[in-house]
């Protein structure tokens, strides 16, 4: 696979973000039903482009990671929060998941954070095994908190320092 290019979002990328968000819904890491058109715009007044990084390869948009603060409290504005990361299905296992979670680290710490959090499904082995690679470690687990495709499946949360 050719080089991957990792870069801020911006308000062209809407369209191709939301396409590459739907073909990559999974119940594997979705908390929610598929959405179904009509469809919205990918980015809202919450999430807009500068809490996405997203990772091209030949000048075509292959994922995105979101990072945001957690909370709007003052008290927590040195941590970030991944809350949102999909890699198209025929860039996955190419290092496309790991670049963009470290360039996520690293955008963290050039806005001033000190630790990365992150939630995940505990039966999303795939991606817990790549964030343990890159030292997030467990530090919570909500049993059974969400009920999803027939089963109970924990809510994971996950952290670590910058």
């Amino acid at each position: 696979m050719p080089d991957t290019d990792i870069r801020l979002a911006e308000p062209g990328d809407d369209a191709a973000l939301g396409v590459l968000d739907r073909a990559t819904w999974s119940p594997l890491h979705a908390v929610k039903p598929p959405d179904t058109p009509p469809y919205g715009p990918f980015f809202s007044a919450r999430f807009g482009p500068r809490e996405h990084l997203v990772a091209e390869v030949d000048g075509r948009l292959v994922g995105y990671i979101r990072i945001a603060p957690p909370t709007p409290l003052p008290s927590n504005a040195h941590v970030r929060q991944i809350q949102g990361l999909a890699v198209a299905h025929e860039a996955r296992g190419r290092g496309v998941g790991r670049a963009l979670l470290t360039a996520a680290m690293e955008e963290a710490r050039r806005q001033g954070a000190l630790r990365m959090t992150l939630r995940v499904l505990g039966h999303n082995t795939p991606a817990r095994a790549l964030y343990a690679s890159l030292g997030f470690a467990v530090e919570g687990v909500q049993p059974d908190e969400f009920y999803l495709d027939g089963s109970y499946v924990d809510d994971v949360y996950m952290g670590r320092k910058l």
